[in-house]
């Protein structure tokens, strides 16, 4: 696998990538890296583990609770629940270590494993290159009374993370009817109970999960069905969540969806309005559409732009003090009810500022205007020469054509010899002809 931590934990093909060995080896290195920072000091360790439906999670998860357990830490496993409610048990329950075994909206033969500081924080990055550097050592395994002990949930981790949600919303949803997408995926309990403890009328779809079938053709990749079923229901609004729970994508009463920029939107707008959007500033990713910045900037709300990545937008977060951030994919920040991205959060939000203002969902979105937008990838190219002076020119002039009205953004892959150019603008057949010309330069220019 190369270097075994990504930018979201560990994440590969399940049982070839990410396998049990690797599942308990990396459990180990995590307890003992955790050890040696003072993490236990002055207490017996404790962790929170869960996971999503997929098949391969039930030996994933049985390898983390074995590994932790052999090095002394004691293991709530809480079974299937959503990655943000893992998140949530390690705080609320103060544990020192909270693990999640998922590959979010990946396909099911994927699988990973995502390690969760206490507060339910990601790991920074140098522990987890230590975790990673310790695996498979010689170490001195604890006996008798001090191996840990696993305790199996009884089901009071899903209650205790609706009841949580429940309490975010300060607006009853009573005559609200939405049609919730699970994926198949491991909200599909905890999704539709905290919709209806929240008052909506709930019409659930994907929510028989048989460990093959999270994110077939369903959830926030997949919104078709979501988009009928809407219509077909005459609801309100809809929303689709993805395996693992941490993103939300909507759909109005039309069937038209609403992506995360313009959900961002509504939220932004939303707490600003009540003077809850700390420093007025939400952050995004590059990749968010240029219609999102125009629209924050005309309610007043400044944008703060990262790389793509929820780690990044995170990491801005943190530094800045910022309450709200995300990604156009639905992976939405909300830093004042969670410490990572939380589809049914974002759920809740956005159902409740429809019923305050008595709008429609639709109604709205339609404060980011999105500008058109193409992706063209160049394959093939020496990724790391994007500073070559000729192509450099040629982005300048197109910027400079746009104005204040599209932008240009040049991607190297992280992994392969490729390279993304993505333009917005005013109409589809503009963004189309400089993105294509802009290709034609880099193909040229960076050819291997």
């Amino acid at each position: 696998m190369g270097r075994l931590f990504g930018t979201d934990g560990v994440r590969g093909l399940a049982n070839r990538d990410v396998t049990a060995e690797v599942a308990l080896d990396a459990s180990v290195a995590a307890a003992h890296v955790l050890a040696t920072r003072g993490a236990f000091a002055g207490h017996r360790p404790r962790a929170v583990v869960g996971r999503d439906p997929r098949a391969s999670g039930e030996f994933l998860s049985a390898a983390v609770s074995a590994g932790l357990a052999s090095a002394g830490v004691d293991v709530d496993d809480v079974g299937v629940l959503p990655t943000p409610a893992v998140a949530y048990l390690t705080a609320a329950r103060g544990v020192d270590l909270g693990v999640v075994l998922s590959a979010s909206h990946n396909p099911m033969p994927d699988n990973g494993i995502k390690f969760l500081a206490r507060g339910g924080q990601k790991l920074d990055d140098d522990v987890e290159a230590a975790i990673e550097a310790r695996m498979g050592e010689a170490w001195d395994r604890p006996t008798g009374a001090d191996v840990g002990r696993i305790r199996i949930d009884n089901g009071q981790a899903g209650r205790e993370y609706v009841d949580h949600l429940v309490t975010t919303v300060g607006t009853r949803l009573e005559g609200l009817r939405i049609v919730v997408d699970c994926a198949n995926g491991a909200a599909s309990e905890v999704g539709p109970a905290a919709l209806r403890d929240a008052g909506a009328d709930v019409v659930v779809i994907n929510a028989s999960p048989d460990g093959r079938n999270i994110n077939e053709a369903c959830g926030s990749t997949h919104p078709e069905q979501l988009q009928a079923a809407v219509v077909a229901a005459h609801a309100d609004l809809g929303v689709a969540l993805d395996g693992d729970a941490d993103r939300c994508l909507a759909v109005d009463a039309q069937g038209v969806l609403v992506d995360g920029d313009q959900i961002m939107g509504v939220l932004a707008v939303a707490l600003h309005e009540r003077g809850a959007l700390p420093h007025g500033t939400l952050v995004t990713t590059v990749m968010s559409n240029l219609g999102l910045r125009i629209a924050m900037r005309a309610a007043g709300i400044a944008t703060v732009e990262t790389g793509v990545g929820d780690r990044y937008v995170l990491e801005a977060m943190r530094a800045g003090g910022y309450g709200l951030g995300g990604e156009q994919s639905g992976h939405i920040i909300l830093a004042a009810h969670a410490t990572t991205g939380d589809g049914l959060l974002t759920a809740l939000q956005l159902a409740a500022r429809v019923v305050e203002t008595g709008r429609p969902l639709a109604d709205l979105a339609a404060i980011v205007r999105r500008l058109p937008q193409i992706l063209v990838n160049v394959p093939g190219v020496d990724r790391a020469r994007t500073d070559d002076p000729v192509l450099v020119d040629a982005v300048a002039h197109a910027e400079k054509s746009l104005g204040d009205s599209g932008r240009v953004l040049l991607r190297p892959s992280g992994t392969e010899p490729l390279v993304r150019v993505m333009v917005e603008a005013g109409t589809q057949d503009e963004a189309e002809r400089i993105a294509h010309e802009l290709a034609d330069v880099v193909r040229t220019r960076l050819a291997l």
